[in-house]
């Protein structure tokens, strides 16, 4: 029996696409797993491949006891995120997975033109901990154990994150959609 999304989007999510796309992925994330590194081309492929027709919106799942810089790294994202600039960052922390750290979150902060400085300030204070925990007991209550884990239209997605696996499963929940509206 699937799993569905006990959280639904809400406008405080991060969210690429048009509200009434046909189909939404979701996907909970952890900025530091090697898996969800290795999906993030995949995914910005499949946003590519349909265009309008996808809305995808990131929430954070860091995995702590494996990942140490995952959930500064969320907190960088969403301290960016309050400056408008989340998705920028979002992809600035996957294109240099290998190399996170704190040094690397305030070297991105300057490449966004951000000030460094208050992003140290808000990771000293966790200004941000609150946003990245709702996230992780949003994933928690829907089942998520692990990233990335992706929900397609509000039902898990048990395949792979294959290009083709993703769009085959997105094509299905849409055509379902479809059916059950006509």
């Amino acid at each position: 029996m699937p799993n569905y999304l006990k959280a639904p989007l809400t406008e405080e999510d991060h969210v690429q696409g048009p509200p009434d796309a046909p189909a939404t992925l979701l996907e909970y994330g952890d900025f530091q797993c090697p898996y969800c590194g290795a999906a993030y081309p995949i995914v910005k492929k499949v946003q590519e491949y349909f265009g309008d027709d996808l809305r995808f919106a990131f929430r954070h799942f860091p995995l702590v006891n494996v990942h140490p810089f995952a959930e500064p790294a969320a907190e960088t994202a969403e301290w960016a995120g309050s400056h408008g600039r989340f998705w920028e960052m979002h992809d600035l922390l996957f294109e240099n997975q290998q190399r996170l750290s704190p040094q690397l979150f305030f070297v991105l902060a300057d490449q966004l033109d951000l000030d460094p400085d208050e992003l140290a300030t808000a990771l000293e204070e966790g200004r941000f901990q609150s946003r990245v925990r709702r996230d992780l007991y949003s994933g928690l209550e829907s089942g998520v154990h692990g990233t990335p884990t992706f929900f397609i239209n509000g039902e898990m997605h048990m395949g792979s994150f294959a290009f083709d696996d993703l769009v085959a499963a997105i094509q299905e929940k849409v055509a379902a959609r479809l059916r059950r509206a006509g």
